[in-house]
């Protein structure tokens, strides 16, 4: 017999099927939403009946709270309350230095590489075992409201995540006891929760500003029946809100002459700071000014003097929205619509940024801070089959590709390609009897590996000794629809294969993000000269091996004078190689295949010959 369920609540029934809900994990708020009688709403708190749980932990004597009850340790016990983790997903603690003043909690500091690990009393927690508590809570929060088990969900993350970012979202996910069926791009999300593109006969190009606590990106999506592409995503992982605060903050430490390290220092009152100056920024958001008194000090703020602080910020959005239009190769004309996301674009200068550079498309009916959340339960819903009305296709942020021969970077994925997404290519060995083959990964957009990211690295091994240049290795990237990366590599003739699933230790910060990216446009002059005498050498010492292995397969039928041609002429190329003289390596090369052209063809003639006599197998 089935059981079925019953909401006590609202007197209705409950089918036991699987539920599955949509989960905005935010910077500094995160929310949980599902699909009621066919629309997504938010889960609301027990206590304040408001869906925003805010995205901090506090952890003392074995004791977990989440959201407000951990909002309110934030000055008292700040050494052991975490906020704005969603900053460190993916870091190392190079990447974040440069603002751990501000943070009230200690970083573990041995290795500044390593995965970011946050000091909470004597015990170091990683940012997705923090993260776990924020989804358990809102797991938890769901059940108590849905009055069944909830165990499958829906993750948003911003478009520009790398991989390593959305394995962390993932994890967190897993440890929370949910099975995480989809890592979603938060603007693609929001965009599903306006119903953008149901229309029959729909056809509209988008932008998505979403400019939360922490995170920002403006991604340009093509609609068109209910099928989204993605044409461009461009952003920065580490900018948002917090850093109109921390302006704020120290607009009023340099304006009264305070000691500002003493400050930071002492982590209750530079919490107390932190806080006063969020609260100013909501306010200045619908006043024009804004006073207060904290501690000795009388601290005001009219909404021009705000706007002049975090006005480099947002022009650093405003920048990053320039970037991805010229990815898509579009202008600001050509979009319909700016759907606005994120708690921070509530102040009235992003806004008035925006509509600048786009003109008056801002679309804003939804709540800026649900948003990113219900789009996430849409998608949740099209996942349990109850909804066919969409289709989504993504795209990677940087290009990827291996290391090959001389240091070179071969792309098999470029930057902006669709996701998910699969493409190969085929490889061989440069030298005799080479059983393993190693696979160096790189994220990036320059010509040599060197000024690129590794992701990773594997062996292909038992490869059967063959001449050089004779086996065919296939290496495979696979993209899934998390954005997260598969590589596959196999020799065809004798089946031998290898995979990796990419998780490197850790992302790339936001400033190497757009360093690469602007890298890639500044040097691409120099790159690809460095590309030409690459190849070049490559081809040299190629040749010089072939040559070298001719001579010795065919010495009884060369020559005197032949002989010490091809050696002069290859030992030509070889004194060339060093001087980095591309134009005189490839004469080099030339005039070696000149040469030794009639003779191949003299010796292949020859061995047919003999062949058919029966004197030589072949």
């Amino acid at each position: 017999m089935a059981k079925v369920q019953i909401n006590m609540k609202e007197g209705r029934a409950v089918h036991d099927e699987n539920l599955i809900v949509g989960i905005d994990l935010g910077t500094t708020n995160s929310l949980v939403a599902y699909i009621l009688d066919g629309q997504p709403v938010t889960v609301k708190t027990n206590d304040r009946e408001e869906a925003l749980v805010p995205s901090i932990i506090s952890i003392e004597e074995g004791q977990v709270l989440v959201g407000e009850a951990a909002k309110q340790r934030l000055v008292s016990n700040p050494g052991q309350t975490v906020y704005s983790v969603k900053r460190l997903m993916g870091k190392s603690l190079n990447d974040v230095l440069h603002i751990q003043p501000y943070f009230s909690y200690d970083l573990k500091r041995d290795d500044p590489d390593a995965l970011v690990r946050i000091r909470i009393g004597e015990n170091y927690f990683t940012p997705i075992e923090l993260s776990a508590e924020i989804l358990k809570q809102l797991k938890s929060l769901a059940e108590n409201h849905l009055k069944k088990n909830v165990t499958q969900a829906v993750i948003t993350v911003p478009a520009y995540f790398n991989d390593a970012q959305r394995q962390a979202t993932r994890d967190a996910g897993r440890l929370a006891g949910l099975d995480v069926l989809r890592i979603i791009n938060e603007p693609t999300a929001a965009s599903m929760a306006y119903g953008l593109g149901l229309q029959e006969g729909s056809n509209e190009i988008i932008a998505v500003y979403d400019l939360g606590g922490g995170t920002f990106d403006l991604s340009i999506l093509h609609i068109q029946d209910g099928v989204f592409e993605v044409l461009s995503t461009h952003g920065d992982t580490f900018l948002g809100g917090d850093d109109f605060d921390r302006a704020i903050m120290e607009y009023w430490i340099d304006r009264h002459g305070m000691d500002k390290e003493a400050l930071l220092a002492d982590k209750s009152r530079g919490q107390s700071l932190r806080l006063l100056a969020e609260q100013s920024k909501k306010h200045l958001s619908l006043h024009e000014s804004f006073s207060a008194v904290w501690n000795e000090y009388e601290f005001t703020l009219t909404r021009p003097e705000m706007e002049k602080l975090i006005d480099p910020i947002i022009q650093r959005t405003i920048q990053s929205c320039h970037q991805a239009l010229r990815d898509a190769g579009l202008n600001p004309g050509d979009l319909s619509k700016v759907i606005m996301v994120g708690g921070s674009t509530r102040v009235p200068a992003v806004t008035k940024a925006v509509k600048d550079l786009f003109g008056d498309k801002l679309y804003d009916k939804l709540n800026p801070d649900e948003v990113v959340a219900l789009g996430a339960a849409v998608q949740a819903n099209i996942l349990s089959g109850k909804d066919q009305r969409f289709l989504l296709i993504d795209v990677t942020p940087l290009s990827l590709g291996i290391e090959t021969m001389g240091g070179l970077m071969d792309v098999i994925i470029p930057r902006n390609s669709k996701i998910p997404s699969k493409a190969g290519r085929q490889y061989t060995t440069s030298v005799d009897g080479q059983v393993n083959l190693k696979i160096s990964i790189y994220q990036g957009e320059r010509e040599l590996v060197s000024h690129n990211r590794k992701l990773g690295e594997f062996i292909l091994r038992n490869i059967p000794p063959m001449p050089a240049g004779l086996p065919k290795i296939e290496i495979q990237f696979l993209i899934n629809a998390d954005g997260i990366l598969t590589v596959r590599a196999k020799e065809l003739r004798s089946g031998v294969h290898s995979e990796i699933e990419v998780r490197s230790q850790y992302g790339l910060s936001e400033e190497e993000m757009a360093r690469m990216l602007l890298e890639s446009v500044k040097y691409a002059r120099q790159d690809m000269q460095a590309k030409a005498l690459q190849e070049a050498i490559n081809e040299g010492k190629s040749i010089i091996l072939a040559t070298e292995r001719f001579i010795l397969q065919n010495e009884a039928h060369l020559s005197r004078e032949e002989t010490d041609a091809l050696r002069e002429k290859s030992k030509y190329i070889d004194e060339m190689i060093p001087t980095g003289d591309k134009d005189r390596i490839i004469q080099g090369i030339e005039d070696l295949n000149q040469y030794s052209a009639p003779i191949a063809h003299r010796m292949l003639d020859l061995n047919i010959g003999q062949a058919l006599q029966g004197t030589k197998a072949i």
